[in-house]
């Protein structure tokens, strides 16, 4: 099996805003990840990246908010969107 691509969206919040979504479905997890998903969800305002939620080779599952970066627990792809749009919601605030 290869990489299949189950995700690329892209979601203008405002005119200095948005929102990018890439989620791949592996053969095999990645090292660090106990799942089957590279993903990559960024929220970006005035051309920064305030808000990420990845997982790179060898570093697991984690977010980004600002300048902190935190552990991400992954269950689902889907758990893993609901999550990103609150943290989305919960920046606009």
């Amino acid at each position: 099996m290869k990489a299949e691509l189950i995700l690329k969206d892209r979601h203008i919040i405002s005119e200095t805003s948005f929102v990018e979504l890439i989620v791949w479905r592996l053969p095999t997890p990645l090292s660090g990840s106990r799942h089957n998903f590279k993903y990559r969800l960024a929220f970006i305002v005035e051309s920064v990246c305030v808000l990420r939620y990845d997982n790179q080779t060898g570093k697991g599952d984690h977010k980004h908010i600002g300048d902190k970066e935190m552990p991400y627990e992954f269950t689902t792809p889907k758990i893993l969107i609901q999550d990103f749009w609150k943290d989305v919601d919960d920046w606009r605030r």
